[in-house]
């Protein structure tokens, strides 16, 4: 049974104050939880184990899948195959940030990885921000929580410049480097998600720029703001498979921005690998003794209970499951139907005294850096609430 201990939450004016605006959901209920999940030290660290341990699995995958081919078998758009191929053969496209999402972990359930938000992962500012906040507001030690997300992150950026474990030579090699930050007008979440992000480049060293992305100015010269002020990088807070889609000369562009090498991006468009489900089968084939993996398909499991979603399914939409006996038991639609399906072995997250389950979110950046929690129903979609964390 999940332990949890009730604090006293933040008020929405406050909340407001620090920028996170996204505080009620729509049916007028609070989207932060005033309970925190009570984890002990060791669990904390379990997590921590994994999360690294589960991205240099990711790193191996990914290299198999682009020495193999396998792209269409994780429904790769062929309009970002070399992209990918080009963002993968050089350090220099580093992967800035992700989020693990975990089965288990407390009340002595193992840790099961059930999928990687690679790309543009949510729950950034509850978890680097709010959560430690929060043991703030109650006077509780704000070193009792598994939350390095803002320094990890900022040193990642460093990284960006010396490729190393050590970032203390950022500064040997800091000569004025230039990052634009840029997220769709109007999406208020992402909007304060990708200057917050900025925010941890600016106390990096860099100088930093923020253009939404419809007024970003693209060549094949490099990228520019509406200024016309050239940068060096760009963060885009705006997933891949859209860019594909909804954007393909833009696709295009940006394959010819990182074959001239005028423009890094990120998130790397090789973190598409990592953000497709089907990776999960890759996982699942070149590691078939993890303790962390559920078996995955891309056909229906046999006589067990899985789960079918979508292999860039978003937000709870677009899920099935499944019992072993063939029965549905729980059903979300959704807009990612076209996309190809995984099938998953289903796995029970942990619940409280009332029955509401909770997922483990685990942000990575070049290390494990963060937990927090989503509470919700048996499918965790768009409504499910988000719990931070003491240790105890």
């Amino acid at each position: 049974m999940i332990q949890t201990v009730e604090v006293k939450p933040i008020d929405n004016e406050t909340l407001e104050e620090i920028g996170f605006s996204w505080h009620t959901d729509t049916d007028g209920t609070s989207y932060v939880a005033n309970e925190l999940v009570q984890v002990s030290a060791e669990e904390a660290e379990a997590y921590y184990k994994a999360g690294n341990e589960l991205y240099d699995m990711y790193a191996t995958a990914a290299e198999h899948v682009i020495e193999n081919d396998l792209f269409f078998e994780l429904g790769i758009p062929f309009n970002l195959v070399e992209t990918i191929k080009k963002s993968w053969e050089h350090d220099v496209h580093w992967h800035l940030y992700g989020r693990f999402d975990l089965a288990g972990g407390i009340d002595g359930k193992d840790i099961k990885l059930i999928e990687f938000n690679a790309d543009t992962p949510t729950g950034l500012f509850e978890t680097a921000i709010v959560q430690w906040a929060i043991l703030k507001v109650n006077e509780m030690d704000e070193e009792k929580q598994f939350n390095t997300v803002y320094e990890s992150i900022s040193d990642n950026f460093k990284r960006l410049i010396t490729l190393f474990d050590d970032t203390s030579s950022f500064e040997d090699r800091y000569e004025g480097w230039r990052i634009l930050f840029s997220s769709i007008e109007g999406l208020d979440e992402e909007e304060v998600t990708t200057k917050l992000l900025k925010r941890m480049a600016d106390d990096a060293g860099f100088l930093t720029g923020f253009e939404f992305l419809q007024n970003v100015e693209f060549d094949e010269d490099g990228i520019s703001d509406s200024k016309n002020q050239d940068y060096e990088y760009w963060f885009k807070l705006f997933p891949w498979e859209d860019i594909s889609i909804e954007e393909g000369e833009l696709a295009l562009t940006l394959q010819h921005i990182l074959e001239s090498q005028s423009a890094i991006i990120l998130n790397p468009a090789y973190t598409l690998l990592f953000q497709s489900k089907g990776m999960l089968k890759i996982l699942c084939d070149l590691f078939p003794d993890s303790p962390y993996l559920l078996e995955t398909s891309y056909e229906p499991l046999e006589n067990k209970a899985y789960v079918e979603k979508k292999v860039f399914g978003r937000e709870g939409a677009n899920v099935t499951f499944v019992e072993s006996d063939g029965s549905i038991s729980a059903q979300t639609e959704g807009e990612y139907g076209h996309y190809k399906s995984v099938y998953q072995e289903a796995v029970e997250f942990p619940k409280d005294e009332q029955g509401n389950y909770y997922q483990a979110g685990v942000f990575f950046a070049y290390e494990s850096c963060g937990l927090g929690y989503r509470r919700g129903g048996k499918i965790l979609d768009n409504m499910s609430k988000f719990v931070g964390h003491v240790i105890v």
